[in-house]
């Protein structure tokens, strides 16, 4: 069995720091926006143009080599997988009482124990280091086995080890750090990771928590205070981002965020409180307290000022996770709604013969169906190690959150009273105890954990707008001299004379050995792919540098293309599934209810491009915030 490389993905290759900002124009921006997008810019990795399929949706090109034929497993990564797998599920079946574990707000000892003994915390880290070194196919598998069963402790494992420790030095961790932590990481010592902060969300620029070098620079003192660190209660190491001393780029001051490995264990670190949430009970989420924290210059991960990139490239592949999960999640909703819509007779009939449930259910199925294209073409990339997948990444996590969330509403919904009630209650008075209802709880937390749905839309449209920004960007900035924008419309209008007259052309390659149904929605790919293009370039044109601020327009062409990538990941995944020996009609009906759904959604944002109310909505809202229309919160017991 081959185990995974550890060293930085295609995109951590040498590049110029600094070359992002020369196509943004802070001019016009306050001081605090203008040192936030500044300090992000600097930790963004520019995309590889030939290497994302993603990406290039919003250029007019469909790069089917990328992602057709689908990266399936090896016999062998599936039969390494198929091994831990059975052990991880009979864990669960036998040690395992989600319900209980919601009851008490507590994960047994014995269960993290024997989690570790099975390797469940290091299943991505290489054998050579104390862990199973399994693919990301095989550990996004494992979410979704966990996904479907107990979501207390899918976060404690995916915490670990998609954002904890093992990620990061993974990625970028020095051979000595990976020696020192892995074993330990991988055997059970349990990890998180600490960048929120009260006043910092995703917002980096406003970090409060320091990391100040001791006089002899072989240490650094930390002192500062993190929110909603998972597994912060339980760790035994944290990643801690912190604000080292600034630095001098380019004549200017600017902040530098730096990532430490920091032991639990070290004085002045303390937990001055446990988080406690709606759902995911048995969350061990804390806010940790450091207080002149000495950690030495060797826990410095990548190298100091480079913080913010370990943070956001550890999160590309850590978000995979949480989409993983979700589609183990939408499965076992599949499989309640159907029993129960099969048991439940109203009017003369089952209920899943009325069309109301019937058309939530094929919703569900066609919907899942989807979601387990994406996150396994996506994870089936990482492991070819040939992609730039932050896109797809984002897309996927974005997408399939929302999408799991609509499932359980839905399966809570064709349960009624019983989707309500929870499990405790129903076996109490002789019913099956289906926990729909700790089920809607613990899935609500995925449209916000590690990067809101709103901040993913931003996130894409940022990377979206990337090609023509490094283009175009430098002729709209302000701050730059106007030979230098002359020259670059130059370059620019060059470009776009070759580029814009090919987004009209009305054909386009897909792979010829497609099924016929599945051939026809890839042409839809491309076709819509250049309307897309066409589109974007007609809101660059017509906003200019405001468009960045356009935020429901950037999302109704994030939207479209997420859209196209769930399509085109459907595509390859019908295709695969087809060539496996599956059901032809069973997969080509999946396939056609998801196209037909996904093709009228992007009739929807096309249409919402040209007419929407956004600007009444949000002078509307303004207004509220400025107590307008106090009268609408009159009738009601005070405040809270």
């Amino acid at each position: 069995m081959s185990t995974p490389k550890t060293e930085p993905p295609p995109t951590s290759g040498t590049r110029d720091e600094h070359s992002h900002l020369d196509t943004l124009d802070t001019s016009k921006m306050s001081a605090g926006k203008a040192a936030a997008l500044e300090l992000a810019e600097e930790a963004r990795e520019e995309l590889r143009e030939y290497t994302t399929f993603a990406g290039s949706l919003f250029m007019g090109r469909v790069r089917w080599p990328l992602v057709v034929p689908f990266p399936g497993q090896s016999e062998e990564d599936r039969a390494a997988g198929d091994a831990f797998l059975a052990r991880l599920e009979e864990l669960l079946r036998t040690k395992v009482d989600p319900d209980e574990i919601d009851r008490t707000g507590e994960i047994p000892q014995e269960v993290i124990d024997e989690l570790a003994a099975i390797g469940a915390f290091g299943i991505k880290v290489p054998r050579e280091y104390g862990g199973l070194g399994l693919s990301q196919t095989n550990y996004s598998r494992a979410a979704v086995l966990l996904g479907s069963y107990c979501g207390n402790v899918t976060a404690l494992l995916s915490a670990h080890q998609s954002i904890g420790v093992p990620q990061p030095l993974l990625l970028f961790g020095s051979e000595e750090q990976k020696r020192k932590f892995l074993p330990k990481v991988a055997g059970g010592a349990i990890s998180g990771f600490a960048l929120t902060e009260v006043k910092v969300g995703s917002d980096p620029a406003r970090m409060e928590t320091t990391a100040t070098p001791t006089e002899d620079g072989r240490h650094f003192v930390i002192n500062g205070e993190k929110l909603w660190c998972t597994n912060g209660t339980r760790a035994d190491y944290v990643i801690v981002m912190a604000k080292t001393p600034p630095k001098v780029i380019r004549g200017k001051e600017r902040d530098q965020v730096t990532a430490f490995v920091v032991d639990m264990k070290s004085p002045g670190v303390s937990i001055p409180h446990r988080c406690r949430f709606m759902g995911l009970r048995a969350l061990y989420n804390a806010v940790i307290r450091f207080e002149n924290v000495k950690v030495p210059r060797e826990n410095i991960v990548l190298g100091e000022g480079k913080g913010m990139r370990v943070a956001l490239t550890t999160l590309n592949t850590g978000r995979l996770t949480l989409p993983a999960a979700c589609v183990g999640l939408a499965k076992r909703c599949l499989g309640i709604a159907r029993e129960w819509s099969n048991e439940r007779e109203q009017w003369g009939a089952t209920i899943g013969k009325h069309g109301a449930i019937a058309d939530k259910i094929a919703g569900m199925a066609s919907t899942l169906f989807a979601m387990e294209a994406m996150t396994f073409l996506t994870s089936g990339l990482v492991d070819r190690k040939s992609s730039d997948i932050r896109l797809e990444a984002a897309m996927c996590k974005m997408w399939c959150t929302e999408a799991a969330w609509r499932i359980a509403d839905e399966t809570l919904q064709i349960r009624g009273g019983r989707g309500f009630e929870t499990a405790q209650s129903l076996e109490a008075r002789g019913e099956k105890p289906v926990p729909m209802e700790r089920i809607l709880r613990d899935n609500r937390i995925n449209l916000i954990f590690e990067g809101s749905s709103e901040i993913m839309r931003l996130f894409i449209a940022r990377e979206a707008l990337d090609p023509h920004l490094k283009i175009a960007g430098k002729v709209l900035n302000s701050r730059l001299p106007a030979s230098a924008r002359l020259a670059a419309a130059g370059r620019s209008a060059l470009f776009y004379a070759g580029w814009y007259p090919r987004q009209w052309l009305p054909f386009g390659g897909v792979p010829a050995d497609l099924d016929g149904p599945l051939a026809r929605h890839a042409r839809y790919v491309v076709r819509t792919s250049r309307r897309l293009a066409r589109k974007l370039f007609h809101a660059m044109m017509s906003h200019g540098p405001r468009l960045e601020r356009e935020q429901m327009l950037l999302a109704r062409f994030v939207e479209i293309g997420t859209e196209l990538f769930a399509i085109a990941a459907t595509v390859s995944y019908a295709q695969h599934r087809l060539r496996q020996g599956a059901p032809r009609d069973e997969v080509l009906a999946l396939a056609d209810l998801f196209f037909r759904g996904a093709r009228r959604r992007i009739a929807e944002r096309f249409r919402g491009i040209r007419d929407n109310d956004d600007g009444r909505r949000y002078r509307l809202a303004q207004r509220i915030l400025d107590d307008d229309y106090r009268f609408l919160e009159k009738g009601i017991v005070g405040d809270l």
